[in-house]
């Protein structure tokens, strides 16, 4: 097998081009990122989603930079191919430019992360300029943006309208002109992305936005069946490993409390004299408590 070669903001620019698709997957652990590096994933990203995928909440706006921080380390040491990206979450970049620059910082230093990512236009296209400036690179994000979805009326499609999707594509060219390398459209409509494609030169990397990107983005739990609850429209499930997980927990179960498990091959021997001797170290002392019988 061919070895690949790592994947940089440059060749991510040559797959445009060249018109070959580009594969993202948000992931969030080492086991998932080496899954996903063998996979033959070019980019990876360390969603601000993991609050709701692993960690529990209704939204992407609990999760902060502490948690951020440690997911995409994590990632970082399951990969070598694919390009890093980490998520700057709410909270951590909307103050100021200083503040943005120093938690892109934080995501390139400590964690190893090749780029970041922001959400929305306005406010951010600012932020997003400053952090390029600092010499880091930004993939920005337009259409459905988690972080805001108050103001978006809940997780739904954006850009339905003809003033919506020509406030998304203003967005999307702004973050452009900021210096983005890349963007996601997240659940815009097919039609629209397809116009919207037309407006901006980076790499566009869609989720829930039709077939006209130059690449797709998908969850890592979502695409394997692992996530539980609502799934998006968006979703293909290639996998169903909730199930295959469920059902191998309790196979294990059954075999504990059917003392099937651990048999004589998953036990460590010793040899018979060492036994013997410790049983002679041991002879004549009282059991320990808890080896007592129990009261008749």
């Amino acid at each position: 097998m061919t070895a690949r070669t790592r994947v940089t903001i440059p060749r991510l620019a040559e797959m445009k081009a060249a018109g070959e698709p580009i594969v993202m997957v948000t992931a969030y652990d080492h086991p998932s990122a080496q899954v996903v590096e063998k996979a033959g994933v070019d980019v990876v990203l360390v969603g601000d989603s993991a609050a709701m995928v692993v960690l529990g909440h209704d939204s992407t706006v609990p999760v902060g930079m502490t948690e951020m921080l440690v997911l995409a380390a994590a990632v970082r040491r399951g990969l070598t191919v694919p390009l890093l990206v980490g998520d700057l979450p709410f909270g951590s970049y909307e103050r100021s430019d200083e503040q943005a620059i120093e938690n892109a910082q934080r995501l390139v230093k400590e964690a190893g992360c090749d780029a970041v990512k922001i959400e929305r236009g306005g406010t951010s296209v600012d932020r997003a300029r400053a952090i390029v400036r600092a010499g880091i690179p930004v993939m920005g994000h337009v259409g459905l943006t988690p972080q805001t979805v108050g103001l978006l009326g809940g997780f739904k499609a954006q850009g339905r309208t003809a003033a919506s999707a020509a406030r998304i594509a203003a967005e999307a060219r702004a973050l452009a002109d900021a210096g983005c390398f890349a963007l996601v459209f997240e659940a815009i409509p097919s039609a629209v992305t397809e116009i919207l494609m037309e407006q901006v030169d980076v790499p566009v990397i869609g989720i829930g936005a039709g077939p006209a990107t130059d690449g797709q983005v998908l969850v890592f739990h979502d695409l394997l069946g692992i996530s539980t609850g609502h799934t998006p429209k968006f979703v293909k499930r290639y996998a169903e490993v909730r199930e295959a997980m469920t059902t191998g927990v309790a196979a294990y179960a059954a075999d504990v409390r059917g003392r099937v498990f651990p048999g004589p091959e998953h036990g460590y021997p010793i040899d018979p004299d060492e036994s013997a001797e410790l049983r002679r170290l041991l002879d004549g002392r009282p059991p320990l408590p808890w080896a007592r019988s129990a009261p008749g």
